[in-house]
């Protein structure tokens, strides 16, 4: 069956996702750049950044390309996505998995402020005074923030091409509308997005994936593992938040053996409580 996958962002295209192109020895791989990034359109305007068209042009990407079963993976803000296409569409999926996809925005925001208070005092000066003002596109608030990527969403040095790719073909200002100018606040139109207390409405088989660094921290992934019926978790020992890039072999074993069992006839993994 095949596999459609959801970049991260909004508005970071799928390139830094490419290992996943690695599943099609078993199954057709499909993905796609989101409305204003990567290789896609770039129109200007505002109104488009909204969760529910983004929900529709999943359901019209899906409908074009008669993806009629499928398993559906969402990265990041394309789990925040795949998560509100299930719960508003109710759509038929032999399963879902959610790669260091939070489930509140106002708890990634909280979780990300515990993390920056684990750097140096200078570098968390420098990030609350630049956040405080907007000056976020300056080189000394980059320079700031480095030591946070460097920890919690890529740990691999050199960066894989991919993620480079991605950042080269990101479209900030989707990011800053939706999300706010600054990684670890979400001001943006997402900043009260929660779907924590639904959680229990998504009844397909589900994984939910994160590394032991991630800024989608393990305890927020755990949360939402109890609340998921019958979900399964993996945290990726020493990787950080594109775990499908530090840990790929791993990464891509975890994936087919979970889809492999989903085909035969879902049974989990979870021992019984």
């Amino acid at each position: 069956m095949p596999l459609l996958c959801l970049h991260g962002g909004p508005g970071f295209p799928h390139d830094y996702l490419e290992d996943l192109e690695r599943l099609a020895d078993r199954r057709r791989v499909v993905f796609y750049d989101q409305l204003g990034c990567g290789r896609s359109d770039r129109p200007r305007d505002e109104s488009l950044w909204e969760i529910d068209r983004f929900v529709e042009e999943l359901a019209v990407v899906r409908e074009s390309l008669a993806l009629e079963r499928l398993h559906l993976y969402g990265s990041s803000w394309g789990g925040m996505l795949a998560m509100q296409y299930v719960l508003d569409r109710r759509p038929q999926l032999e399963s879902l998995v959610l790669a260091s996809s939070p489930a509140s925005c106002p708890r990634w925001t909280e979780d990300c402020a515990e993390l920056i208070a684990e750097l140096p005092v200078s570098v968390q000066e420098t990030i609350r005074r630049h956040d405080t003002h907007c000056y976020t596109r300056c080189l000394e608030y980059s320079a700031a923030i480095l030591p946070f990527y460097k920890r919690h969403v890529c740990r691999l040095d050199p960066w894989p091409d991919g993620l480079e790719r991605s950042f080269a073909g990101a479209n900030q200002e989707i990011s800053e509308y939706m999300a706010g100018p600054s990684e670890f606040a979400i001001v943006g139109t997402l900043r009260d997005w929660d779907v924590t207390d639904r959680l229990g409405e998504i009844r397909v088989p589900t994984l939910i994936t994160c590394g032991e660094y991630d800024e989608l921290r393990p305890a927020h992934a755990e949360d939402m593992q109890r609340r998921i019926p019958n979900a399964e978790l993996e945290v990726f020992s020493g990787a950080s938040h594109v775990t499908m890039a530090e840990v790929p072999d791993a990464y891509r074993a975890r994936l087919d053996e979970f889809f492999a069992r989903v085909e035969r006839g879902y049974r989990s993994s979870i021992p019984p409580v």
